[in-house]
């Protein structure tokens, strides 16, 4: 692990892997250290943000090298929260777009999309977007769109390279649309977010008469 500063209030770990991430940032939560205001995980590094009014930049580092001894990374594997979400492919506007890509059926890139369960490994560029890894090697590598959409409706299920991930509410977007949601998976007002980095995702296929039965229902936490 190395651990540099990040701005005047934070420091930045990086990690071996994603996993490796994943169980330090799980690590010091459990500590809960009074002096720690945040941890952010993203893919291979965590964020620690520190309240200097408690702690100077050595001490706060010093703690954090102490929870991550040798071997720890390796030592305990988290296991997140599994959450399946429900997605209508019929809703998908580029599934053949990415069969073609990928040279399978239609109903290859369902099937594959569907079966693989999926690790949050970052949430961001909207409000509770999960970047969820990795696709089955036969999807990934697909190209972004050349132009991207100006609108991507809330709960479009997309793709790109080795990710997919769910817009949480509707914006512009360059990723292939391969499915739609019908939960809602955030609400900034209330703090609705269920999504958290670590939480494992599954998508389960349903049709458009379901899609509308489900339309605005929360995900179960």
């Amino acid at each position: 692990m190395r651990l540099l500063p990040l701005g005047d209030q934070g420091l930045l770990a990086y990690c071996d892997d994603e996993t490796s991430a994943l169980n330090l940032a799980v690590r010091v939560r459990q500590r809960k250290h009074p002096w720690i205001l945040d941890v952010v995980q993203a893919y291979t590094s965590v964020a620690f943000f520190v309240d200097l009014h408690q702690i100077d930049f050595t001490q706060a580092t010093n703690h954090l090298m102490e929870a991550n001894p040798a071997g720890a990374e390796k030592a305990q594997e988290f296991v997140g929260k599994l959450h399946v979400i429900p997605c209508c492919y019929e809703m998908g506007l580029d599934v053949a777009r990415v069969a073609q890509a990928a040279a399978l059926s239609a109903d290859d890139v369902i099937r594959l999309h569907s079966e693989q369960i999926y690790t949050v490994y970052a949430i961001g560029f909207c409000p509770g977007f999960p970047y969820l890894g990795y696709l089955p090697k036969e999807l990934s590598g697909v190209p972004r769109l050349e132009s991207p959409r100006v609108r991507v409706e809330e709960g479009s299920v997309g793709l790109t390279g080795r990710q997919t991930g769910i817009y949480t509410e509707a914006r512009p977007g360059g990723w292939n649309i391969i499915g739609r949601t019908p939960l809602q998976l955030v609400c900034v007002a209330d703090g609705y977010f269920p999504l958290r980095t670590g939480d494992r995702v599954s998508f389960r296929r349903i049709d458009e008469r379901e899609f509308r039965e489900l339309a605005g229902a929360r995900l179960e936490v």
